[in-house]
C-alpha cells in the first residue's frame, strides 16, 4: 500500500498518513494519501490478482492482492476508499489473536454478538 502511494505521489508530491487505533480486541490501521485517487472502475478491481494500472514492466498487480490475502488469513478485513482527484485510503482491521487461538467468546466479541 505504501509502495503504491509513493509511486502515485512520485510525480506530483503529496502526503501519506499512517494511523493505528486500539479497538480492544484488535487494531485498525489506516494508510491514506492525498494523491490522484482512483476511478470507480479501478477501485472495484484493486484487490484482483494481476490487475494493475501501472505501465508494463512497472507493476505486476500482485501487491494489493497479496495484502488482501494476508489480512484475510489473519482473520481481518481490508477496505479501500478513493475518489479520483481526492486521494485514497486503505483501512485494515486485525484481531489481536489469530483465528486459531481465539476462544469462542472472543470470536463472538469480534463479530458483535
Amino acid at each position: 500500500m505504501i509502495d503504491n502511494a509513493l509511486y502515485f505521489l512520485g510525480k506530483t508530491g503529496g502526503e501519506i498518513v499512517l494511523t493505528a487505533q486500539n479497538l480492544g480486541q484488535g487494531v485498525r490501521i489506516r494508510v491514506s494519501d492525498n494523491g490522484p485517487g482512483m476511478k470507480a472502475t479501478v477501485k472495484e478491481r484493486v484487490f484482483d490478482p494481476f490487475f494493475t494500472t501501472k505501465p508494463v514492466g512497472e507493476g505486476t498487480g500482485l501487491g494489493l492482492a497479496i495484502c488482501y490475502g494476508i489480512v484475510k488469513k489473519l482473520g481481518g478485513e481490508i477496505h479501500v476508499e478513493s475518489e479520483e482527484g481526492k486521494g485514497t485510503a486503505f483501512t485494515i482491521q486485525l484481531p489481536f489473536a489469530s483465528p486459531e487461538r481465539r476462544t469462542e467468546n472472543e470470536t463472538e466479541d469480534l463479530i458483535g454478538r
